[in-house]
């Protein structure tokens, strides 16, 4: 914002330039959008989801290392999806593209394609600005794709120069191709092609991780977050302003006397002496304008009720009035949470799919977001296996949904054991577990 401050702070008409370049200097910005997309995304994934894989075999391990480190940099896949939610937060939609290593030679077996590391499949992120183009068919799904992105590398000519190169990618549903071009006066060249790891299935291995227009928050708070930025910044140059007040001298006479710290002036009887001061009305004005603009910033996000209480009423204490308060937050949140679980079960089985296993993964979670309410549904679990319903699949689901709140924090084997070993269980046999809660 510091950088951009032109493209921000509106210049007033006539405003001489160092009376701007001045304001410029002395810009700040009360980030109130970006913290709440923090929140949201904190809060969101406060339980990380809960990945279930039914019918890995031997696939188990490999997944259980690719939760852990899913794009070749230590990233978790819970906080790459959490990194990418911000991402779509505040550009309305992020891109994700499922990759092989690139490897000299094929492998004849399984057993050699693991050892080798060409089955290590891993997860590249890119942002909206970086898919230049695309086609999609009559229902919806990418036929093509093109992605481009840039960054400085040193010179292979002299080692002293750095250069931009810039790279395009693009998919079809089959094929590949890598161009790459560094510097300006250089030629674009294609580096590599060749079948993608969804050329089998038809499908291009980009998939988007996108918000309807209603949840983009950073669409719906941008101009009020800049109408924001120029009030706070004008109150501000106003105040500083102030605190140099300007001397007046009421007299008829002449006034030829020099001011200063080490001066004095001499005045006639009938002379009057005083500062300019403002009476603070236009101040307040502005000031209670900012509160409403900060206020109108949470409702535009659904944050009503941490926009504080400007009006010194104070706030609800209740249990029920909170909860009230937080039933819009908490539907939204549920809404960002389908929206990322789609994606990730999308992405998940792509990999499930190019690496051939016979496995099936589900996602769950990213549903609950608040500690205490675990209390409330163990008590709505245990009311609602007590109504003798019978189903064997409904005591198992709910049971799994218990075991995996609770171990929110649990590393996903840990889960997924609890999760084999439920379904194990037989819970509709005579004489078996009827009511474990």
């Amino acid at each position: 914002m510091r950088e951009r401050g032109t493209e921000y702070l509106v210049r007033r008409q006539k405003e001489p330039g160092e009376v701007y370049q001045e304001r410029l200097i002395r810009l700040f910005y009360e980030n109130y959008i970006g913290s709440i997309i923090d929140w949201y995304a904190a809060t969101l994934m406060h339980r990380e989801p809960v990945v279930i894989l039914e019918q890995g075999g031997a696939a188990a391990g490999f997944y259980d290392m690719f939760f852990g480190d899913c794009d070749l940099k230590g990233t978790r896949l819970s906080e790459f999806f959490r990194e990418q939610f911000v991402q779509m937060l505040v550009c309305g939609s992020s891109y994700i593209v499922v990759d092989f290593p690139r490897t000299a030679g094929r492998a004849l077996t399984r057993a050699e394609e693991d050892a080798s590391g060409q089955s290590r499949a891993f997860l590249v992120e890119y942002g909206p600005d970086e898919v230049i183009n695309w086609n999609r068919d009559e229902r919806g799904g990418l036929e093509w794709v093109v992605i481009r992105s840039s960054c400085l590398q040193q010179s292979k000519v002299t080692d002293a120069k750095w250069e931009k190169e810039t790279r395009w990618v693009y998919y079809d549903r089959e094929n590949f191709r890598i161009f790459r071009k560094a510097g300006e006066q250089s030629p674009v060249e294609l580096v590599d092609e060749g079948r993608h790891c969804l050329a089998p299935f038809g499908r291009v291995p980009v998939f988007e991780l996108k918000v309807t227009e209603g949840l983009w928050l950073m669409n719906k708070a941008a101009l009020l977050q800049v109408e924001h930025f120029n009030k706070s910044n004008a109150l501000s140059w106003a105040l500083t302003m102030g605190l140099f007040a300007m001397p007046v001298v009421y007299s008829d006479n002449e006034f030829k006397q020099v001011m200063g710290e080490t001066y004095y002036l001499q005045l006639g009887k009938d002379d009057r002496f005083g500062w300019t001061e403002p009476d603070g009305k236009v101040y307040q004005i502005a000031a209670n304008n900012l509160d409403q603009l900060k206020d109108e910033i949470y409702r535009v996000c659904y944050l009503m009720n941490q926009a504080g209480d400007s009006s010194g009423s104070g706030a609800r204490q209740s249990g029920l009035s909170k909860q009230l308060d937080f039933q819009t937050t908490e539907e939204v949140l549920r809404a960002y949470g389908a929206v990322v679980k789609e994606t990730m079960t999308q992405v998940l089985n792509a990999v499930a799919m190019a690496r051939q296993d016979e496995a099936l993964v589900e996602v769950t979670g990213l549903d609950d977001f608040d500690i205490d309410e675990f209390g409330t549904e163990l008590a709505d679990a245990k009311n609602l296996l007590a109504l003798g319903i019978g189903s064997a699949t409904l005591t198992k689901q709910v049971y799994k949904r218990l075991a995996l709140k609770y171990l929110s924090d649990a590393r996903p084997e840990i889960k997924n054991r609890v999760v084999e070993e439920i379904e194990q269980t037989d819970y509709g046999r005579p004489g078996g577990i009827t009511d474990p809660v």
